[in-house]
């Protein structure tokens, strides 16, 4: 099964089993990964999902035509600690070539 690395604002890392199909999110929430929220459930009206994806992966975790919605842009105007990397894990769908992804969420201190 393919996993996701969460990196926490301590530095902690917690990698966790992540089934095809499901959204970055809810594999977050199933996981007691706590400072993704997930407010609205994943209907793209708030940025309590928002995290940082690593670089390898950012262009991957795009959907199929490979932008980012103006939805989505919009609620990540609201979200704390905006990067370049920044995503609403409720908007990135797990599947094979996700595998190993790592995501930080804000406030860690990483370098992308």
């Amino acid at each position: 099964m393919p996993t996701i690395t969460f990196i926490f604002k301590d530095g902690r890392e917690q990698q966790v089993d992540a089934p095809i199909g499901l959204s970055v999110m809810e594999i977050a929430i199933k996981n007691g990964i706590d400072p993704i929220e997930g407010a609205c459930g994943g209907s793209l009206s708030c940025a309590t999902c928002h995290a940082y994806v690593h670089p390898d992966y950012w262009e991957k975790s795009l959907p199929e035509d490979g932008e980012i919605s103006e939805d989505e842009e919009d609620m990540l105007d609201l979200a704390f600690d905006l990067k370049k990397a920044s995503r609403l894990t409720c908007q990135i769908i797990m599947r094979e070539e996700l595998d190993g992804m790592q995501v930080a969420l804000p406030g860690a201190d990483v370098d992308w």
